[in-house]
């Protein structure tokens, strides 16, 4: 039982990544239509950096302070690469999934704010899913601004790089609660 059961974040992960392709393959669309392309100009990737830096920094000295955050920490070079890897792949995952196909979706029968904010409130409550926490709620803020990033600029890539950076911020200040 522990097997099949540790292979299903797999087969989830798989269908989120592969499914909007495949969607688009099967209706003969353009993955460019969904924002399902790749690309990432100077101003998406200053746009995206300007994004992190004023929503991660003005966090980072709350997080330091947090009840019960021992820092600095202090991790095995294995243990940082698998993380580092896990946030690159959880953001791919669910960018092309919630940002790419399901905010695209959505604005094409609503207008854009509303996709954004239904798409940011969708990813939030995909995150409880996995573990019930209050604070897991927080990652619908970072699906706005993924959301804007990903409609400024009609790619994933922009989002993308965000939410690595979110991955990387959050596994880094509250490893016990993996957002």
């Amino acid at each position: 039982m522990g097997k099949e059961k540790s292979v299903i974040p797999f087969i989830l992960a798989g269908i989120m990544l592969y499914g909007p392709y495949a969607w688009c393959f099967i209706r003969k669309e353009p993955t460019e239509g969904y924002g399902l392309s790749w690309t990432l100009d100077r101003k998406g990737l200053k746009e995206t950096l300007l994004a992190i830096t004023l929503t991660l920094a003005p966090l980072t000295p709350l997080a330091m302070r947090w009840p019960g955050n021992d820092l600095p920490r202090s991790l095995p070079s294995n243990t940082v690469l698998t993380l580092l890897a896990a946030g690159a792949v959880a953001a791919v995952v669910e960018e092309v999934f919630f940002r790419g196909w399901i905010q695209t979706l959505l604005s094409k029968r609503t207008n854009r704010n509303i996709s954004i904010v239904a798409t940011a409130l969708l990813f939030a409550m995909a995150h409880l899913f996995l573990k019930l926490h209050w604070l897991r709620f927080a990652t619908f803020f970072p699906g706005l601004v993924m959301g804007i990033l990903r409609d400024r600029h009609r790619s994933v890539a922009p989002s993308a790089i965000y939410h690595f950076a979110g991955n990387i911020w959050s596994i880094w200040f509250f490893p016990n609660i993996p957002i």
